[in-house]
């Protein structure tokens, strides 16, 4: 039996648990905030701390995988049991590696996060597309494989993506406009969501853009870069509610007490459902 598409469970989770997707962001600044040391130590009980809190009732974690490979090898091995805790109490894992390459190498990434028997693999992966959007093929097809899911990078919420984001192909889209496009045509006929999403920042002041891309946007920017869950609906506009809006430091910094933790995420969750109806 094939397994469940991603977006076919991302749509059921959003409707169960709310729209909230909470980053697992571990810098030293918020490190420092809950007390802890910047070493392996901290980042242990910070990870735990967040994946206990929220695994059971927030729709989806997102890693941010660099704030645990800058520990090495011993990061990697709490990055593993995070997302395998994460996804055994029912969360789904979005993991923002932001990988992008071609051929064996872009197939290398696929196989650390899509396939099933990796300690790494998880329920979708962030992706860059920017080496042209054929050298993901490797990731869309081992997602697919999987039931897993693909975010693609087509707007981000920092200022300078868009000198190549809002560029103009020679057919005179933009070059965001173009992945979309691409995302829209992996996700048709796709029911109820497609399991190709993309990355759009909340930050933006308008999308500009066709967002009807029958798979989920995954929405970064709410709360520490500036943008609030009344934005959406000008951003999105009718693709509002496929939107994943993501939120990392408005939730974490209330830890390391798990009752603060999961009362802001209730907060955050509340405030979002009611933006994206």
């Amino acid at each position: 039996m094939s397994p469940e598409p991603f977006g076919a469970r991302l749509r059921r989770a959003m409707d169960t648990r709310g729209p909230l997707c909470v980053g697992i962001d571990p810098h030293s600044s918020l490190l420092t905030g809950w007390g802890l040391d910047d070493d392996i130590a901290g980042l242990e009980r910070f990870t735990r701390t967040v994946v206990e809190a929220l695994a059971d009732r927030v729709a989806v974690l997102k890693p941010q995988s660099a704030f645990f490979e800058r520990f090495g090898s011993r990061g990697i091995a709490v990055l593993e049991r995070a997302v395998a805790d994460a996804r055994a109490a029912g969360a789904l894992v979005v993991m923002d590696a932001k990988r992008g390459d071609i051929g064996s190498t872009m197939g290398a990434y696929a196989a650390t996060y899509l396939d099933p028997a990796s300690p790494l693999f998880s329920d979708a992966v962030t992706v860059s597309p920017y080496l042209g959007f054929g050298s993901l093929r490797p990731a869309l097809d081992a997602a697919r494989a999987s039931g897993s899911g693909v975010f693609v990078l087509a707007l981000t919420s920092n200022p300078e993506g868009a000198e190549v984001q809002r560029s103009t192909a020679p057919d005179g889209r933009s070059l965001a406009q173009v992945m979309l496009d691409h995302i829209a045509a992996e996700n048709a006929g796709a029911a109820p969501l497609g399991s190709v999403g993309a990355v759009v920042g909340a930050t933006l002041e308008r999308a500009g853009v066709d967002l009807a891309v029958n798979g989920p946007l995954l929405a970064p920017g709410i709360g520490a870069q500036g943008a609030t869950a009344k934005d959406l609906p000008r951003v999105f506009g009718d693709a509002v509610r496929n939107v994943v809006p993501s939120v990392s430091r408005g939730v974490l910094r209330h830890g390391p007490s798990v009752s603060a933790l999961r009362e802001a995420a209730r907060q955050e969750a509340v405030q979002l459902a009611e933006a994206v109806k």
